[in-house]
């Protein structure tokens, strides 16, 4: 009974937070005309409501390119808000990087704005959205109240943008999902990674190719020191002023797949798999276990299968 009881009161609890529903957005100045709003360290709950993403907006002469839009309604039309607290131009573009929920769900509030994604991050969002937003309402409850999907309308291409007076470069790459969109600003050197790049918070991997994850960062490294970045915005994490994101998110791949494939070489089924430690490195990364456990389940059965093939 104490039990029920405790259930309905964090309940009632979660709901009057989400009755709020203020994420608290403020933009982070991070370059000339270049903003940020940083995430939490941390999986969906019904505290943050879903608030662990970085997106951010670049200011330009003519309007506002938006990048990723939040995972929620609300959370785009407070975005939407603190963007017109800093600048009264127009929204010019908006750019969803790749189709998981946390980077796309906000776009009702930017409807009356051009919102443009690769063709098949537009794929993505046709046919998975519905079950994401049902899913993050699941995690965060009432913060999701009243978010539609709102697909793209617009197909972007890799090479140079002009957009809102400023001048982009859009890299159209793969690994994180089947395509994952990376955002230059020139004119501040200003690199938004979407998520192939974490920056000290474990990856997520339900759509993941590691090969090709690892094939993207090497680009995107190559990309930093080609361009002179001078900023590097990870999907989630802290904002860098190096390449060091790129490092670690690749050093964790490494050590994910090697572990996997180990694992399914030395014959461990996905339970004892799922039961070996973390090493000494990532066991106090925000999220490691969760996600470590999560990336078991969408990566093991693909190990473990061309492991038999091996085999035989």
């Amino acid at each position: 009974m104490r039990r029920l009881l405790a259930t309905f009161i964090a309940c009632l609890s979660c709901q009057a937070w989400a009755a709020g529903a203020d994420y608290q957005l403020t933009p982070l100045a991070i370059a000339e005309g270049v903003y940020s709003f940083v995430g939490e360290l941390a999986d969906f709950n019904p505290s943050n409501g879903g608030n662990i993403v970085n997106t951010g907006f670049i200011v330009g002469t003519e309007g506002v390119v938006v990048i990723d839009t939040g995972p929620s309604r609300r959370y785009g039309e407070q975005m939407r808000a603190a963007i017109a607290r800093v600048t009264p131009k127009p929204i010019a573009l908006v750019i969803n990087t790749h189709h998981h929920p946390d980077h796309f769900l906000g776009n009702q509030a930017f409807a009356d704005a051009p919102i443009g994604a690769l063709a098949e991050t537009g794929k993505g969002i046709a046919s998975e959205g519905d079950a994401f937003a049902e899913n993050l309402f699941r995690m965060t409850g009432d913060w999701m109240s009243g978010t539609e999907v709102k697909a793209p309308d617009q197909v972007l291409l890799a090479g140079p943008l002009k957009a809102g007076g400023r001048s982009l470069i859009l890299l159209a790459l793969k690994g994180h999902t089947d395509a994952d969109l990376a955002v230059f600003d020139e004119d501040s050197a200003t690199l938004f990674a979407g998520d192939l790049v974490f920056n000290l918070r474990a990856p997520t991997t339900p759509h993941a190719n590691i090969a090709q994850w690892k094939d993207a960062l090497r680009d995107l490294d190559r990309f930093m020191k080609d361009h002179r970045v001078r900023v590097l915005v990870p999907g989630h994490g802290p904002i860098a002023r190096n390449a060091l994101p790129i490092a670690w998110t690749r050093d964790w791949l490494t050590w994910l797949d090697k572990s996997l494939r180990e694992s399914a070489a030395e014959g461990l089924d996905m339970n004892e798999t799922l039961a070996r430690p973390l090493p000494d490195a990532y066991r106090d990364i925000p999220v490691s276990g969760a996600e470590y456990r999560r990336s078991v389940g969408h990566l093991f059965p693909a190990a473990e299968a061309n492991s038999l093939q091996h085999s035989n």
